[in-house]
């Protein structure tokens, strides 16, 4: 049996669904002993005495046979006839000389076979016990041993003891043998039978290092235990040793760059997500944490109302409830935080094209109008921030006075006129005049809806927004993000948000690499995200590692996902994770395993059982079974629910959030004051260059 592929892997995979815990214990013994030279003398004069009996008997035989055919010719009427004619004299007179066989010639090495050497000759025998507290398992696990053992099933095999008499068999297990296996089980007597003769290199399969050519499905060693408030791992889940016992695992935190949690709801997904999250806020990472449905705040504020937290949670929550609700504000157009101007037009364009569906192909105008407007509200923001006035910016509800008001057009374009360069200047110069009214419509009607709802009208109409994904990375904050919904307003808010952070993580390039904070960004209910954001959820897959940001998406169907998602998510998952669900939808993730688990085995765990294959030291760890955390049952010791109206207070306080109606009045005077200001701007307060990022916070 060669080494590779592994001999030991039908033996590993017999016993891979173990379950310690309902008393099942398999146990495999390897007794070896040298050959005695005595022993091995006898047996090949033994062998070879035995092989010379065998051919002269069959020489006794053949002459037996030859003289009987001799015999049978000459009383036959033909040769008798033949000898009555034949005028040969003294013809009849004789009989037919017989010569019988010789014995063929013994050939010790043919006959002895590997007894002919002496070297790396033993004898052997394999014990073998199952035991179950269920009845009928043992005698299936032995079974499914047995089975395992026949990949050693060449010329010289093993063979399980006994007789076997019709379907019953009469092993070791009943009387009289099994007074003599126990006895050499507890004793380690090794009293091989007759014919047991092995050469060493026929059991390398069973004395090499198990790991070298076979996939084991988890060894207790090869994965961390978690250590609570350590930045260095990253929790995953419960796992039940063979023997037993129980342990939180972890894997480490460098190594997991994308994590892919998929099954059906309330199966786990997010509350595990949680537990993850939760532990990494406690060692002093940051993290943004998207929930459209924004049931993942409440239930992790009793664990995160702790005093060293509070400065660095910040909570954006655009659902509007209560009486007065308090919301955060954010200028996507703002350049008050140092932004790049031509990154920050970019975004907006891209995030408004992903959310609408534009392309070159079915509205290339309306990108067209739409960057160019951006273009100019850009400009006129870096003026803002140069002059020292950030709260007089632009946001981008100014478009739609941009392209439909005169007045403003021409105070705009004069008063950023040396900011634009000169393509710019003549698109608005000779293009935009000559465009129909009605061109402005698919641009402005999208606006027209964030107008509308006065929550994404508070939020967005800001001038010096506070919302700046890129300094919550650089100062580890935990921000949790609650979109409204997922109506075409919401995932266009979305969109705007998810091209945000592609834009910010990729503008870390101005930063050593070793001098990159770890960030982490979980993305629950994938399926709403990324209706908004394909193509930008993608790219987050695909480039977020270089930058020190790593992904944790949840979803429930890996199907509904869009296709360039769900490919980059699969190709550079360093975990997957999947919980109960149909077979259908848990196919795919199984399909990445080999279906080994299969997908009926899958689907039919319990409620928050997870099956997930981890990297560890760049190797593939699982597909292992692991029981997902409860928050209430893993931080319990951690949980403050007293604080948690504490927290809200601070959470909102650190994203700056005011009552809706303070928001909404400011945004409904922002349009007079930019107007104001761009009366008063003139071309003599154009910076030099080199001179127009700054950063008022």
């Amino acid at each position: 049996v060669p080494l590779s592929p592994g001999p030991l892997q039908p033996l590993v995979d017999a016993v891979s669904d173990l379950r310690a815990e309902l008393g099942a214990l398999p146990e495999l013994r390897l007794d070896i002993q040298r050959a005695p030279k005595w022993a091995l003398r006898a047996r090949r004069l033994q062998l070879l005495s035995a092989a010379r009996r065998r051919e002269r008997r069959e020489a006794q035989r053949a002459a037996r046979w030859l003289r009987q055919d001799a015999a049978g010719i000459e009383d036959s009427l033909t040769w008798q006839l033949q000898q009555l004619v034949s005028d040969r004299p003294g013809s009849g007179g004789g009989r037919r000389l017989v010569m019988p066989p010789v014995p063929r010639r013994i050939e010790p090495a043919e006959e002895l076979g590997k007894l002919a050497d002496d070297d790396h000759l033993v004898r052997v025998q394999l014990l073998v016990m199952c035991a179950s507290n269920t009845k009928g398992r043992a005698q299936a696990r032995l079974a499914q041993l047995q089975a395992a053992l026949d990949v050693f099933g060449g010329r010289s095999r093993w063979a399980m003891r006994g007789w076997r008499i019709g379907p019953w068999r009469i092993g070791a297990d009943h009387w009289p043998t099994r007074r003599g296996f126990e006895r050499r089980w507890k004793l380690g007597h090794c009293q091989p039978p007759r014919a047991n003769w092995v050469r060493l290199e026929e059991l390398a399969g069973l004395l090499k290092p198990p790991t070298v050519h076979c996939r084991l499905p988890m060894l207790a060693a090869s994965l961390p235990s978690f250590k609570f408030g350590n930045p260095d791992l990253l929790l995953q889940g419960l796992y039940r040793t063979p023997d037993g016992r129980q342990r939180m695992v972890a894997t480490y935190a460098e190594e997991t760059l994308f994590e892919v949690g998929v099954g059906k709801a309330g199966g786990g997904k997010t509350e595990r997500a949680l537990a993850q999250a939760i532990g990494w806020a406690h060692a002093g990472g940051g993290l943004l944490f998207i929930d459209p449905h924004r049931d993942s705040w409440p239930r992790a504020l009793p664990f995160l109302a702790h005093d060293h937290l509070m400065p660095r949670i910040a909570l954006v929550d655009l659902n509007g409830l209560g009486p007065d609700p308090r919301i955060s504000s954010w200028n996507p157009l703002g350049m008050h935080h140092s932004q790049k101007a031509h990154e920050v037009v970019e975004a907006v364009a891209d995030a408004f094209a992903s959310a609408l569906a534009w392309d070159d192909a079915s509205a290339p105008r309306a990108l067209t109008i739409l960057t160019a407007a951006l273009t100019v509200l850009a400009a006129v923001n870096e003026a803002a921030c140069w002059a020292g006035r950030p709260t007089d910016q632009a946001t981008l509800f100014h478009v739609r006075a941009l392209l439909t008001d005169p007045v403003f057009r021409a105070a705009a374009l004069r008063a950023v006129a040396g900011r634009l360069d000169e393509e710019t200047r003549a698109w608005w110069q000779t293009v935009f005049p000559t465009l129909p009214a009605d061109a402005f419509g698919v641009v402005l009607n999208p606006l027209a809806r964030l107008a509308a709802n006065p929550v994404t009208r508070a939020f967005l109409g800001q001038s010096d927004g506070v919302y700046n994904i890129r300094t919550a990375m650089d100062t580890r904050m935990v921000v949790w993000v609650c979109p409204g919904g997922n109506g075409p307003t919401d995932r266009l808010v979305t969109a705007l948000l998810a091209r945000d952070l592609l834009r910010a993580v990729r503008s870390r390039r101005d930063t050593p690499e070793a001098k990159r904070v770890p960030f982490r960004a979980y993305f629950d209910e994938l399926i709403t995200l990324t209706g908004a954001a394909p193509e930008t959820i993608a790219a987050m897959f695909e480039d977020f590692r270089k930058y020190k940001c790593q992904v944790h998406g949840m979803t429930q169907l890996l199907a509904r996902l869009p296709t360039p998602v769900r490919l980059s998510l699969v190709q550079n998952a360093s975990t997957l994770a999947t919980t109960a669900g149909s077979k259908t939808a848990i196919a795919p993730l199984t399909a990445e395993w080999g279906d080994n688990p299969s997908p009926d085995r899958v689907a039919a765990m319990e409620r928050f059982e997870h099956y997930v294959s981890m990297n560890v030291h760049g190797h593939r760890v699982g597909p292992v079974q692991l029981r997902g955390p409860h928050l209430d049952t893993l931080y319990a010791a951690h949980a403050r629910p007293r604080q948690v109206p504490a927290l809200e207070r601070a959470a909102f306080a650190n994203a700056e959030a005011l009552p809706l109606d303070q928001l909404t009045s400011r945004a409904a005077t922002q349009t007079s004051r930019l107007t104001v200001f761009l009366t008063q701007h003139t071309p003599a307060l154009s910076p030099p260059p080199g001179l127009v990022e700054k950063d008022y916070q």
